[in-house]
């Protein structure tokens, strides 16, 4: 995902209620759903870091014996 769709002011940072009916709140809900999943995306790639490799599910193969009686 290209990080220059959303542009991130480090600069500015405010704690508030999420109970607070703001804005935000509106501007939000305003955007297509995509769009929303978009922006969530690009925030959990900022806190997480950006991977290419894990890009696709891992694929695990295990084996396990059973003993018969």
């Amino acid at each position: 995902m290209k990080q220059d769709i959303f542009k991130l002011d480090k600069k500015s940072f405010s704690i508030v209620s999420l109970k607070e009916n703001n804005s935000e709140t509106e501007y939000w809900l305003s955007k297509s759903p995509v769009e929303r999943i978009l922006a969530v995306e690009f925030l959990r790639q900022l806190l997480y870091g950006y991977d290419q490799t894990t890009e696709r599910l891992q694929r695990v193969f295990e084996t396990a014996e059973f003993k018969t009686n």
